[in-house]
């Protein structure tokens, strides 16, 4: 005897949560994306084939942008606070409570110690590092006052117990004497260990190292430059 046949009935899906939630989805992700805000200074470092991760707390970084220009940047207010009564006091800068209230909130500091008072009346917002003159480290002219910041930045890390990790960023286009100044200054303060930012990339084939990593399981893909 034949089997009665079914009636087939389409199938109908209705998408309209699914396209709720989409929708929820990417709203989500473009409000809470957070994109990168423009360096303060533009540097193009050059490349290397290091596979070491910078850390990215408790950094002190000196920067030197293609003019030559100096620069300290901290993220730590403690350390800036201390550093400015320091100077302060050493200096005779004439720094009042707002200036060192000041001082705690600035991202890069580019001045030499005669012009940081002026220095610090500029808006953050207005504050950039092509309009300012940067920290004089001419060694032909006698003065790399780099040395003296160091000394404050070491001794503010040393008083308040905070960590200390000393990395040097310069551009491609910096010249040598330039790093030599910094470099200077990181040895008059007994600072012989720091790590320099560079640009990854892979390493070439056929070098020796290229075939060290090969003969150790293969080289490895650099995530940043140290």
């Amino acid at each position: 005897m034949a089997r009665p046949k079914m009636r087939r009935n389409s199938t109908n899906i209705d998408m309209t949560a699914m396209c709720d939630v989409a929708f929820l989805l990417l709203s989500f992700f473009i409000l809470t994306t957070k994109f990168k805000a423009p360096e303060a200074i533009p540097v193009i470092t050059p490349s290397s084939v290091s596979a070491k991760v910078a850390p990215e707390t408790d950094v002190t970084l000196i920067t030197i942008s293609k003019d030559g220009k100096a620069f300290i940047s901290l993220d730590n207010p403690e350390v800036k606070q201390k550093m400015a009564e320091d100077m302060n006091k050493e200096k005779n800068l004439g720094l009042t409570a707002a200036d060192i209230e000041a001082f705690k909130t600035v991202s890069f500091f580019g001045s030499s110690f005669s012009q940081l008072p002026s220095y610090l009346k500029v808006p953050a917002d207005q504050l950039k590092a092509t309009d300012v003159p940067g920290i004089p480290i001419d060694t032909a002219a006698a003065k790399n006052e780099l040395i003296d910041w160091m000394k404050y930045v070491v001794a503010a890390h040393s008083a308040t117990g905070a960590k200390f990790n000393l990395i040097l960023k310069g551009d491609n286009l910096a010249k040598y004497p330039q790093f030599r100044s910094v470099v200077v200054a990181f040895k008059k303060n007994a600072q012989f260990k720091f790590q320099m930012v560079t640009n990854p990339e892979g390493v070439p084939e056929g070098t020796d190292l290229w075939k060290r990593y090969q003969t150790s399981g293969g080289a490895p893909t650099p995530e940043a430059g140290g």
